[in-house]
Protein backbone atom coordinates (compact mmCIF):
# COMPACT_ATOMS: atom_id res chain seq x y z
CA UNK A 1 0.00 0.00 0.00
CA UNK A 2 2.81 2.55 0.75
CA UNK A 3 4.65 2.00 -2.51
CA UNK A 4 1.37 2.42 -4.48
CA UNK A 5 0.57 5.68 -2.74
CA UNK A 6 4.75 6.61 -3.71
CA UNK A 7 3.73 5.79 -7.30
CA UNK A 8 0.35 7.83 -7.30
CA UNK A 9 2.61 10.49 -6.02
CA UNK A 10 5.17 10.42 -8.35
CA UNK A 11 2.10 9.75 -11.15
CA UNK A 12 0.45 13.14 -9.94
CA UNK A 13 3.44 15.32 -10.04
CA UNK A 14 4.58 13.80 -13.44
CA UNK A 15 1.05 14.81 -14.63
CA UNK A 16 0.68 18.16 -13.06
CA UNK A 17 4.64 19.01 -14.25
CA UNK A 18 3.84 18.32 -17.76
CA UNK A 19 0.40 20.46 -17.60
CA UNK A 20 2.32 23.12 -16.31
CA UNK A 21 4.70 22.79 -19.59
CA UNK A 22 2.19 22.52 -21.91
CA UNK A 23 1.45 25.38 -24.08
CA UNK A 24 -2.37 26.66 -23.63
CA UNK A 25 -3.95 29.46 -25.45
CA UNK A 26 -4.62 31.77 -22.60
CA UNK A 27 -1.32 31.66 -20.87
CA UNK A 28 0.98 31.54 -23.88
CA UNK A 29 -1.08 32.06 -27.18
CA UNK A 30 -3.46 34.65 -26.36
CA UNK A 31 -0.92 37.46 -25.37
CA UNK A 32 0.91 37.03 -28.81
CA UNK A 33 -2.43 37.23 -31.25
CA UNK A 34 -3.82 40.17 -29.25
CA UNK A 35 -0.49 41.59 -29.51
CA UNK A 36 -0.52 41.09 -33.20
CA UNK A 37 -3.50 40.19 -34.71
CA UNK A 38 -6.42 41.10 -32.81
CA UNK A 39 -5.10 44.66 -33.20
CA UNK A 40 -7.09 44.54 -36.62
CA UNK A 41 -9.53 41.72 -35.98
CA UNK A 42 -11.29 42.81 -33.90
CA UNK A 43 -15.24 44.34 -34.18
CA UNK A 44 -13.88 47.98 -35.12
CA UNK A 45 -10.74 46.74 -36.74
CA UNK A 46 -10.17 46.25 -40.69
CA UNK A 47 -9.83 41.97 -40.18
CA UNK A 48 -12.83 40.53 -41.67
CA UNK A 49 -13.34 38.50 -38.78
CA UNK A 50 -12.36 38.50 -35.39
CA UNK A 51 -9.62 36.71 -33.08
CA UNK A 52 -10.02 37.68 -29.79
CA UNK A 53 -11.37 34.89 -27.43
CA UNK A 54 -10.06 31.13 -27.68
CA UNK A 55 -13.21 30.09 -30.11
CA UNK A 56 -11.88 32.70 -32.52
CA UNK A 57 -8.48 31.21 -32.69
CA UNK A 58 -9.62 27.52 -32.37
CA UNK A 59 -11.69 27.67 -35.57
CA UNK A 60 -8.98 29.18 -38.13
CA UNK A 61 -6.13 27.11 -36.59
CA UNK A 62 -4.95 25.63 -39.79
CA UNK A 63 -6.07 29.14 -41.60
CA UNK A 64 -3.58 30.52 -39.19
CA UNK A 65 -0.59 28.34 -39.28
CA UNK A 66 -0.24 28.68 -43.22
CA UNK A 67 -0.30 32.35 -43.10
CA UNK A 68 2.03 32.86 -40.40
CA UNK A 69 4.23 30.53 -41.89
CA UNK A 70 4.43 31.66 -45.16
CA UNK A 71 4.89 35.29 -43.04
CA UNK A 72 2.03 37.05 -44.80
CA UNK A 73 0.19 37.73 -41.59
CA UNK A 74 0.50 39.75 -39.89
CA UNK A 75 0.90 42.13 -42.05
CA UNK A 76 4.32 44.43 -41.60
CA UNK A 77 6.21 45.43 -44.50
CA UNK A 78 8.50 47.89 -42.77
CA UNK A 79 11.77 46.45 -41.65
CA UNK A 80 11.75 46.71 -38.14
CA UNK A 81 15.55 46.43 -37.81
CA UNK A 82 15.69 49.41 -39.73
CA UNK A 83 13.00 51.88 -38.34
CA UNK A 84 10.75 50.94 -35.51
CA UNK A 85 7.11 52.37 -35.21
CA UNK A 86 3.99 52.34 -32.71
CA UNK A 87 1.83 49.25 -33.32
CA UNK A 88 4.06 47.48 -34.77
CA UNK A 89 2.86 44.14 -35.83
CA UNK A 90 6.06 41.50 -36.50
CA UNK A 91 5.94 37.46 -35.10
CA UNK A 92 9.20 36.18 -34.30
CA UNK A 93 10.70 32.89 -35.27
CA UNK A 94 9.96 31.56 -31.79
CA UNK A 95 6.34 33.17 -31.42
CA UNK A 96 5.83 31.38 -35.20
CA UNK A 97 7.00 28.31 -33.88
CA UNK A 98 4.97 28.15 -30.55
CA UNK A 99 1.76 28.87 -32.18
CA UNK A 100 2.10 26.25 -34.59
CA UNK A 101 3.50 23.51 -31.94
CA UNK A 102 0.65 24.79 -30.13
CA UNK A 103 -2.23 24.15 -33.27
CA UNK A 104 -0.20 21.16 -33.53
CA UNK A 105 -0.28 19.39 -30.81
CA UNK A 106 -4.44 20.35 -30.30
CA UNK A 107 -4.84 23.54 -29.76
CA UNK A 108 -5.76 23.24 -26.01
CA UNK A 109 -7.52 26.20 -24.65
CA UNK A 110 -6.07 26.04 -20.40
CA UNK A 111 -7.59 28.19 -17.86
CA UNK A 112 -8.85 31.67 -18.74
CA UNK A 113 -6.56 34.80 -17.01
CA UNK A 114 -6.84 38.62 -17.28
CA UNK A 115 -3.84 38.92 -19.60
CA UNK A 116 -5.93 40.24 -22.11
CA UNK A 117 -3.52 42.82 -24.28
CA UNK A 118 -6.04 43.50 -26.71
CA UNK A 119 -8.83 44.56 -23.82
CA UNK A 120 -7.98 48.09 -22.85
CA UNK A 121 -7.83 49.16 -26.66
CA UNK A 122 -11.45 47.33 -27.09
CA UNK A 123 -12.90 48.93 -24.28
CA UNK A 124 -11.57 52.30 -25.29
CA UNK A 125 -12.54 52.20 -28.48
CA UNK A 126 -16.30 51.36 -27.24
CA UNK A 127 -16.34 53.71 -24.21
CA UNK A 128 -15.16 56.35 -26.18
CA UNK A 129 -18.55 57.48 -28.14
CA UNK A 130 -17.91 59.82 -30.87
CA UNK A 131 -19.64 63.27 -30.19
CA UNK A 132 -21.02 63.44 -33.56
CA UNK A 133 -21.59 60.44 -36.66
CA UNK A 134 -21.71 62.24 -40.38
CA UNK A 135 -23.38 59.49 -42.70
CA UNK A 136 -23.69 59.08 -46.59
CA UNK A 137 -26.84 61.12 -47.86
CA UNK A 138 -27.64 57.82 -49.58
CA UNK A 139 -25.50 54.42 -49.51
CA UNK A 140 -22.96 54.20 -52.61
CA UNK A 141 -23.64 51.86 -55.21
CA UNK A 142 -20.59 49.92 -56.77
CA UNK A 143 -21.37 48.37 -59.90
CA UNK A 144 -20.46 45.41 -61.00
CA UNK A 145 -18.30 46.15 -63.86
CA UNK A 146 -14.71 45.37 -62.42
CA UNK A 147 -13.78 48.43 -62.25
CA UNK A 148 -12.00 50.80 -59.84
CA UNK A 149 -14.03 54.15 -59.28
CA UNK A 150 -13.06 57.60 -57.65
CA UNK A 151 -15.14 60.10 -56.47
CA UNK A 152 -15.33 63.14 -55.17
CA UNK A 153 -18.39 63.24 -52.40
CA UNK A 154 -19.55 65.99 -49.51
CA UNK A 155 -20.35 65.44 -45.95
CA UNK A 156 -22.02 68.31 -44.67
CA UNK A 157 -22.76 68.87 -41.04
CA UNK A 158 -23.89 72.07 -39.08
CA UNK A 159 -23.11 72.77 -35.52
CA UNK A 160 -25.03 74.74 -32.98
CA UNK A 161 -21.82 77.25 -32.64
CA UNK A 162 -17.98 77.06 -33.67
CA UNK A 163 -16.30 73.84 -32.15
CA UNK A 164 -13.13 72.86 -30.96
CA UNK A 165 -12.25 69.46 -32.87
CA UNK A 166 -9.94 66.63 -31.82
CA UNK A 167 -10.52 64.33 -33.99
CA UNK A 168 -12.11 62.96 -37.52
CA UNK A 169 -12.31 59.38 -37.98
CA UNK A 170 -13.34 57.24 -40.98
CA UNK A 171 -15.55 54.26 -40.49
CA UNK A 172 -15.40 52.29 -43.80
CA UNK A 173 -18.65 50.41 -44.20
CA UNK A 174 -17.88 47.92 -46.77
CA UNK A 175 -14.20 47.26 -46.50
CA UNK A 176 -13.93 44.88 -49.62
CA UNK A 177 -14.35 47.46 -51.81
CA UNK A 178 -13.33 50.73 -50.10
CA UNK A 179 -9.74 50.83 -50.81
CA UNK A 180 -8.43 54.45 -49.78
CA UNK A 181 -9.91 58.02 -49.07
CA UNK A 182 -8.02 61.59 -48.60
CA UNK A 183 -10.56 63.68 -46.60
CA UNK A 184 -10.40 67.27 -46.03
CA UNK A 185 -12.28 69.85 -43.10
CA UNK A 186 -13.93 73.59 -45.48
CA UNK A 187 -15.02 75.83 -42.98
CA UNK A 188 -17.98 78.66 -44.12
CA UNK A 189 -17.86 82.03 -42.66
CA UNK A 190 -21.24 82.08 -40.51
CA UNK A 191 -22.39 85.30 -42.08
CA UNK A 192 -22.07 84.06 -45.59
CA UNK A 193 -25.22 82.39 -45.29
CA UNK A 194 -23.98 79.30 -47.39
CA UNK A 195 -26.45 76.54 -47.39
CA UNK A 196 -24.26 73.57 -47.42
CA UNK A 197 -26.87 71.24 -48.42
CA UNK A 198 -27.11 72.42 -51.64
CA UNK A 199 -25.86 70.73 -54.92
CA UNK A 200 -24.94 66.85 -55.79
CA UNK A 201 -23.32 64.89 -53.30
CA UNK A 202 -21.42 62.25 -55.12
CA UNK A 203 -19.04 63.12 -58.92
CA UNK A 204 -16.87 61.12 -60.71
CA UNK A 205 -13.66 62.66 -60.73
CA UNK A 206 -12.86 60.75 -64.01
CA UNK A 207 -15.20 62.47 -65.60
CA UNK A 208 -14.92 66.33 -64.40
CA UNK A 209 -12.21 68.38 -63.67
CA UNK A 210 -11.71 69.71 -60.24
CA UNK A 211 -12.70 73.01 -60.64
CA UNK A 212 -15.63 71.08 -62.60
CA UNK A 213 -16.60 68.33 -59.12
CA UNK A 214 -16.91 72.07 -56.74
CA UNK A 215 -18.74 73.38 -59.18
CA UNK A 216 -21.40 70.44 -59.24
CA UNK A 217 -20.89 69.63 -55.10
CA UNK A 218 -21.67 73.61 -55.03
CA UNK A 219 -18.33 74.05 -52.33
CA UNK A 220 -17.77 78.11 -52.95
CA UNK A 221 -19.32 80.77 -50.93
CA UNK A 222 -22.08 82.66 -51.48
CA UNK A 223 -19.82 85.73 -53.21
CA UNK A 224 -17.87 82.75 -55.32
CA UNK A 225 -14.68 82.59 -53.36
CA UNK A 226 -13.19 79.60 -52.34
CA UNK A 227 -13.98 79.10 -48.08
CA UNK A 228 -11.35 77.99 -45.83
CA UNK A 229 -9.63 74.38 -46.54
CA UNK A 230 -7.97 72.11 -43.68
CA UNK A 231 -6.34 69.09 -45.86
CA UNK A 232 -5.69 66.01 -44.56
CA UNK A 233 -7.99 65.74 -41.70
CA UNK A 234 -8.64 62.19 -42.30
CA UNK A 235 -6.98 59.07 -44.43
CA UNK A 236 -7.89 55.00 -44.91
CA UNK A 237 -6.09 52.64 -46.22
CA UNK A 238 -6.53 48.75 -45.98
CA UNK A 239 -5.23 47.79 -42.82
CA UNK A 240 -4.77 51.34 -41.47
CA UNK A 241 -5.41 52.64 -37.93
CA UNK A 242 -7.06 55.70 -36.72
CA UNK A 243 -4.30 58.03 -35.98
CA UNK A 244 -4.57 59.63 -32.16
CA UNK A 245 -1.57 62.30 -31.11
CA UNK A 246 -1.22 63.10 -27.52
CA UNK A 247 -3.55 66.19 -26.50
CA UNK A 248 -1.88 69.05 -27.76
CA UNK A 249 -0.77 67.97 -31.06
CA UNK A 250 -3.11 68.16 -33.81
CA UNK A 251 -6.67 69.36 -33.49
CA UNK A 252 -9.17 71.04 -36.24
CA UNK A 253 -11.36 74.45 -35.41
CA UNK A 254 -14.90 73.77 -36.74
CA UNK A 255 -17.42 76.92 -37.71
CA UNK A 256 -21.15 76.54 -37.19
CA UNK A 257 -21.20 75.39 -40.94
CA UNK A 258 -18.78 72.46 -42.63
CA UNK A 259 -18.14 70.03 -45.19
CA UNK A 260 -15.86 67.03 -44.92
CA UNK A 261 -14.71 67.06 -48.27
CA UNK A 262 -13.10 63.12 -49.53
CA UNK A 263 -11.18 64.53 -52.35
CA UNK A 264 -10.15 60.60 -53.10
CA UNK A 265 -13.23 58.33 -52.40
CA UNK A 266 -11.30 54.94 -54.15
CA UNK A 267 -13.79 51.99 -54.34
CA UNK A 268 -11.88 49.04 -55.60
CA UNK A 269 -13.31 46.85 -58.70
CA UNK A 270 -16.19 44.16 -58.25
CA UNK A 271 -17.76 41.91 -60.13
CA UNK A 272 -21.08 41.87 -58.24
CA UNK A 273 -22.99 45.33 -57.42
CA UNK A 274 -22.34 46.18 -53.82
CA UNK A 275 -23.50 49.23 -51.80
CA UNK A 276 -21.34 51.32 -49.11
CA UNK A 277 -22.82 53.30 -46.21
CA UNK A 278 -18.75 54.77 -44.62
CA UNK A 279 -19.07 57.27 -42.30
CA UNK A 280 -17.20 59.83 -40.03
CA UNK A 281 -16.85 59.87 -36.43
CA UNK A 282 -16.69 63.33 -34.79
CA UNK A 283 -14.48 63.78 -31.47
CA UNK A 284 -14.86 67.36 -29.83
CA UNK A 285 -12.08 68.96 -28.08
CA UNK A 286 -12.60 72.01 -25.44
CA UNK A 287 -9.27 73.63 -26.18
CA UNK A 288 -8.45 75.16 -29.66
CA UNK A 289 -5.51 72.86 -30.96
CA UNK A 290 -2.19 74.13 -30.02
CA UNK A 291 0.34 72.79 -32.47
CA UNK A 292 -1.33 72.28 -35.75
CA UNK A 293 0.05 69.15 -37.89
CA UNK A 294 1.40 70.45 -41.55
CA UNK A 295 2.20 67.72 -44.33
CA UNK A 296 3.71 67.41 -47.12
CA UNK A 297 5.06 64.93 -50.05
CA UNK A 298 7.84 64.17 -51.97
CA UNK A 299 7.29 62.76 -55.75
CA UNK A 300 4.06 62.11 -57.44
CA UNK A 301 2.53 65.38 -57.22
CA UNK A 302 4.88 66.35 -54.52
CA UNK A 303 7.54 69.08 -53.85
CA UNK A 304 10.60 67.04 -55.69
CA UNK A 305 11.09 65.83 -58.66
CA UNK A 306 11.55 61.87 -59.65
CA UNK A 307 14.36 61.20 -61.38
CA UNK A 308 14.48 59.64 -63.68
CA UNK A 309 10.72 60.11 -64.60
CA UNK A 310 8.69 57.66 -63.61
CA UNK A 311 8.65 55.43 -67.11
CA UNK A 312 8.98 51.86 -66.34
CA UNK A 313 9.07 49.83 -69.63
CA UNK A 314 8.22 46.70 -70.19
CA UNK A 315 10.43 43.46 -69.01
CA UNK A 316 12.38 46.43 -66.60
CA UNK A 317 13.48 46.43 -63.03
CA UNK A 318 14.12 49.88 -62.70
CA UNK A 319 15.26 51.95 -59.40
CA UNK A 320 14.19 56.30 -59.49
CA UNK A 321 15.05 58.54 -56.43
CA UNK A 322 13.27 61.35 -55.36
CA UNK A 323 14.46 64.14 -52.53
CA UNK A 324 13.97 67.32 -51.17
CA UNK A 325 15.94 69.55 -48.88
CA UNK A 326 14.25 70.80 -45.57
CA UNK A 327 14.74 74.35 -45.06
CA UNK A 328 14.01 74.59 -40.83
CA UNK A 329 14.14 72.29 -38.31
CA UNK A 330 10.91 69.97 -38.40
CA UNK A 331 9.49 66.90 -35.81
CA UNK A 332 8.55 63.90 -37.79
CA UNK A 333 4.89 62.71 -36.69
CA UNK A 334 3.68 59.94 -39.00
CA UNK A 335 5.08 58.47 -42.76
CA UNK A 336 3.26 57.30 -45.29
CA UNK A 337 5.10 55.78 -48.51
CA UNK A 338 2.88 54.56 -51.57
CA UNK A 339 3.27 52.87 -54.77
CA UNK A 340 1.41 51.04 -57.12
CA UNK A 341 1.36 47.14 -58.28
CA UNK A 342 5.04 47.31 -59.78
CA UNK A 343 6.15 48.53 -56.42
CA UNK A 344 9.40 45.84 -55.35
CA UNK A 345 11.21 48.18 -52.69
CA UNK A 346 11.36 51.33 -51.06
CA UNK A 347 13.54 53.19 -49.07
CA UNK A 348 13.55 56.45 -47.19
CA UNK A 349 16.29 58.06 -45.20
CA UNK A 350 17.22 61.97 -43.97
CA UNK A 351 20.89 63.62 -44.35
CA UNK A 352 21.77 66.09 -42.18
CA UNK A 353 24.71 68.83 -43.01
CA UNK A 354 27.20 66.50 -41.05
CA UNK A 355 26.47 64.13 -43.48
CA UNK A 356 25.02 62.10 -40.76
CA UNK A 357 21.97 59.42 -42.05
CA UNK A 358 18.84 59.48 -39.84
CA UNK A 359 16.54 55.94 -41.11
CA UNK A 360 13.78 56.89 -41.97
CA UNK A 361 11.83 53.77 -43.27
CA UNK A 362 12.78 50.38 -45.24
CA UNK A 363 10.43 47.92 -47.33
CA UNK A 364 12.23 44.90 -48.99
CA UNK A 365 9.47 43.10 -49.99
CA UNK A 366 6.32 46.12 -51.48
CA UNK A 367 3.07 45.03 -50.88
CA UNK A 368 0.28 47.39 -52.70
CA UNK A 369 -2.73 45.68 -50.05
CA UNK A 370 -0.70 46.83 -46.87
CA UNK A 371 -0.02 50.15 -47.23
CA UNK A 372 0.04 52.01 -43.52
CA UNK A 373 0.59 55.49 -41.61
CA UNK A 374 3.88 54.78 -39.89
CA UNK A 375 3.90 56.83 -36.56
CA UNK A 376 7.21 56.90 -34.94
CA UNK A 377 7.65 55.90 -31.19
CA UNK A 378 9.00 59.54 -30.34
CA UNK A 379 9.35 62.62 -32.28
CA UNK A 380 11.92 62.07 -34.75
CA UNK A 381 14.00 65.89 -35.35
CA UNK A 382 14.91 66.34 -38.64
CA UNK A 383 17.25 69.01 -38.64
CA UNK A 384 17.27 72.38 -41.46
CA UNK A 385 19.64 71.54 -44.41
CA UNK A 386 19.17 67.91 -44.17
CA UNK A 387 17.87 66.33 -47.19
CA UNK A 388 15.47 63.71 -47.48
CA UNK A 389 15.61 60.83 -50.14
CA UNK A 390 13.48 58.16 -51.50
CA UNK A 391 14.98 55.13 -53.03
CA UNK A 392 11.94 52.74 -54.91
CA UNK A 393 12.60 50.24 -57.43
CA UNK A 394 9.80 48.57 -59.65
CA UNK A 395 9.13 45.36 -61.25
CA UNK A 396 7.53 45.35 -64.60
CA UNK A 397 8.75 41.79 -65.47
CA UNK A 398 6.59 38.50 -65.74
CA UNK A 399 8.51 37.92 -62.37
CA UNK A 400 6.38 39.87 -60.75
CA UNK A 401 2.80 38.31 -59.60
CA UNK A 402 1.06 41.85 -59.42
CA UNK A 403 2.41 42.98 -62.44
CA UNK A 404 -1.36 44.17 -64.41
CA UNK A 405 -0.52 43.27 -67.50
CA UNK A 406 1.12 39.98 -69.23
CA UNK A 407 2.52 40.42 -70.98
CA UNK A 408 3.74 43.58 -70.10
CA UNK A 409 3.88 46.92 -71.10
CA UNK A 410 5.11 50.13 -70.15
CA UNK A 411 3.60 51.71 -67.30
CA UNK A 412 4.37 55.75 -66.19
CA UNK A 413 2.25 57.49 -64.36
CA UNK A 414 -1.06 59.77 -66.28
CA UNK A 415 -2.29 62.82 -66.02
CA UNK A 416 -5.72 62.25 -67.33
CA UNK A 417 -7.53 65.41 -68.94
CA UNK A 418 -8.99 66.44 -65.72
CA UNK A 419 -5.22 67.67 -64.62
CA UNK A 420 -5.03 64.53 -62.03
CA UNK A 421 -2.58 61.67 -61.35
CA UNK A 422 -4.12 58.38 -62.14
CA UNK A 423 -4.69 56.57 -59.04
CA UNK A 424 -5.71 53.41 -61.20
CA UNK A 425 -3.57 50.82 -59.97
CA UNK A 426 -2.42 49.85 -63.52
CA UNK A 427 -0.68 52.59 -63.71
CA UNK A 428 1.96 54.13 -61.71
CA UNK A 429 3.00 56.58 -58.18
CA UNK A 430 5.73 57.50 -56.69
CA UNK A 431 5.13 59.14 -52.92
CA UNK A 432 6.11 59.68 -49.39
CA UNK A 433 4.00 61.47 -47.04
CA UNK A 434 5.15 62.76 -44.12
CA UNK A 435 3.34 64.45 -41.25
CA UNK A 436 5.07 67.02 -39.41
CA UNK A 437 5.46 69.94 -36.72
CA UNK A 438 7.54 72.55 -36.83
CA UNK A 439 10.34 71.59 -33.96
CA UNK A 440 10.21 72.84 -30.61
CA UNK A 441 13.23 72.22 -28.21
CA UNK A 442 12.50 68.87 -26.40
CA UNK A 443 10.51 67.12 -29.14
CA UNK A 444 12.43 64.37 -29.76
CA UNK A 445 11.86 63.70 -26.07
CA UNK A 446 7.75 63.36 -26.60
CA UNK A 447 6.10 60.22 -26.60
CA UNK A 448 3.41 59.53 -29.46
CA UNK A 449 2.10 56.39 -27.96
CA UNK A 450 -1.80 57.21 -26.07
CA UNK A 451 -2.55 53.97 -25.00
Amino acid sequence: MYYRKIIIIILFCIIQGCSNNHTTFHEDIKPIIHRNCAICHNPKGAGPFDLIIYQDVYKRGQMIKEVITKKYMPPWPADPNYRSFLNQKNLTDNEIKKIVAWIDDGKTEGIANNNNIIDSILVKKNESQPDLIIKMKNAQIITDDNQDKFLMMKFPFELESDTFIKTINFVPNNKQFVHHINAHLITYNNNQNKNIFKGDYIVDTELFSDEECFEILDLRNNDGSYPTLTPSVSNYLPGSEQINYPEGIGGLEANKKNIILVNDFHYGPSSSLETDSSYFEIYFSQEAPKRKIQETQLGTFGISDIVPPLIIKANQVKKFRTKATITKDISLLTINPHMHLLGKSFLAYAITLQNDTIPLIKIDNWNFRWQYFYTFEKMLKIPAGSEIIVDATYDNTPNNPDNPFYPPKTISERIGFNGRGSMRTSDEMLQFIINYLPYKQGDENISLNTQ
